[in-house]
Parts: C-alpha cells; structure tokens; sequence
C-alpha cells in the first residue's frame, strides 16, 4: 500500500524526535491541525504543508511524495546556511514561532538600521 503525506509525515517527524506540539510550535501552526489530519476530517492546505516541510528541514516535494522534484538541488550549498538551519531549530526548541520570529527580525533591522 503506497504511502500518504501523513505517514511520511510522521515518519520524518519520529525520525527527527518531536512529537505533533513540537512541530505545530515550530512551525507555527495549531496542533488541531494534526488531530484532524490523523483523524482524516482535514488534509492541510499547501501552506501549512510548506511549513511543516520547512520545519522539517525537507522540501515539500518530499512531504507530499517522498521524492525530489528533478533540477532542484538537495544539497546544502554552504556551511552559513548550515548555521542559519541550525539556529532556526533552536529558535523551534524554544518555541519559538514565525510571529515571534518576525518580530525579533524587525527589531534586528531596527538595530542596524541605528548602527
């Protein structure tokens, strides 16, 4: 039987060791958004989708169908990006949302705006 979104889903997400709060925290969206999805009574729109998958540091080609577009490139291409995904998972531990995030961005341009 193939696979759907959500068990791939769930698969990445044990893989990565969270659990359904640990995601719908950081990635910013409710945690009714996955009751109701295991329960079958929604199948969340793209842009939730793209959240989670960017949560989960895949593309949402991946989440969606367990394989990469052809032309994209699946590798990381420096080590700052590195870095940058490395604190974003930080900033997601800490529970740390986009909203949140936004604002800490916006105080950080303020900032250089006065250096």
């Amino acid at each position: 039987m193939p696979e759907n979104i959500y068990g791939r889903y769930c698969k990445l997400r044990d893989s990565a060791g969270y659990k359904d709060s640990d995601v719908a925290r950081g990635a910013g969206i409710t945690k009714s958004t996955f009751s109701d999805w295991k329960s079958g009574r929604y199948i969340p729109k793209q842009v939730k989708l793209q959240k989670i998958a960017d949560f989960l540091q895949v593309s949402l080609d991946f989440l969606m169908t367990g394989e990469e577009s052809l032309g994209k490139n699946n590798n990381i291409e420096s080590e700052k990006e590195k870095e940058y995904l490395e604190y974003a998972k930080q900033l997601a531990e800490l529970g740390v949302g986009f909203n949140e995030l936004e604002g800490l961005i916006e105080a950080v341009r303020k900032m250089k705006i006065k250096d």
